[in-house]
């Protein structure tokens, strides 16, 4: 990535500076979302640029929301680095403020768009899925009424690098962690959901999980194929119990798992390949892009 955009402008990737005294240097305080674009367009931007407007309003940080400016910008960003399709990350911290504590809004954010090439995913991650490995590190709970897409990341690090731990890593599996409570909450990077008796079952935004923007468009599709529809508090037990298992996030849409690991114990889902309904809701999502099969 040679070039990145930053407060509006598209500069030389070592420009995009940030203030030491930032607020989201120093206290985590900045949202962000990542999407991709699907023959140059970003997928569901408005959706994605709803949910920062809302918790910038949480956070105190001004934001105008405007979906088509910020469309134009990526182009921008996307033609000087000479992509025709992309992986975006759009950041807004709170900027620069007093060194303590502010109780009052913020008056300055700072926006920087990150952008770099599509990770190159085989079909056969489709077709064969990929494994899932329970943590023993929890799910911390959100640091407001729900969680945000906020830059305080270290749970998440956290996971990672327990999960590079496992012999599942080797294989790519991610990882899934659970509440304080023991419930289902979220992969390090995607939501959940699995099928029993073509029940379409997935942990409840109560769960402290993010309400993904990949999740919300699973849940449509589903309503529309007809699929019923449970959203709750689930045990381990109840996932490896599944006839499928599927992840879900902004960049592989929506992946299979066909291996369940618990320490470096495994079990396979589905029989080792897609289920028929996660194939089905694929083949939904995947016309909603308009990427073909």
């Amino acid at each position: 990535m040679n070039y990145t955009g930053f407060n509006h402008q598209v500069v030389d990737a070592k420009d995009a500076v940030i203030s030491a005294l930032d607020h989201g240097f120093l206290y985590g305080m900045g949202l962000f979302e990542t999407f991709r674009t699907y023959k140059g367009e970003p997928f569901l931007l408005q959706r994605h640029v709803d949910r920062m407007a809302e918790g910038c309003r949480q956070l105190g940080i001004p934001f105008e929301g405007d979906a088509v400016r910020l469309r134009d910008w990526i182009q921008q960003v996307m033609g000087k680095n000479e992509l025709q399709d992309a992986y975006i990350r759009y950041t807004v911290t709170a900027g620069e403020d007093i060194l303590g504590l502010p109780a009052g809004d913020y008056s300055q954010p700072n926006h920087l768009l990150y952008i770099k090439e599509l990770p190159r995913l085989p079909d056969s991650l489709y077709r064969e899925g990929k494994g899932l490995q329970l943590l023993n590190l929890p799910r911390n709970t959100p640091e407001g009424p729900v969680r945000l897409k906020s830059l305080h990341y270290m749970n998440n690090i956290l996971a990672k690098r327990e999960l590079a731990g496992y012999a599942s890593a080797a294989y790519g599996a991610e990882g899934l962690m659970l509440t304080a409570q023991g419930m289902v909450a979220e992969g390090i990077v995607s939501n959940i959901f699995f099928i029993t008796d073509s029940v379409l079952y997935t942990p409840d935004i109560a769960a402290g999980i993010l309400a993904g923007i990949t999740r919300e468009m699973v849940l449509e599709l589903a309503l529309a194929a007809g699929i019923r529809i449970e959203a709750g508090m689930y045990r381990w037990e109840q996932l490896a119990e599944a006839d499928e298992i599927f992840l879900t996030n902004s960049v592989q849409e929506i992946v299979p798992v066909t291996t369940l690991w618990r320490a470096n114990d495994r079990q396979t889902v589905s029989g080792g390949c897609c289920g028929r309904i996660t194939a089905l809701l694929l083949e939904a999502y995947r016309e909603r892009t308009g990427l073909p099969e």
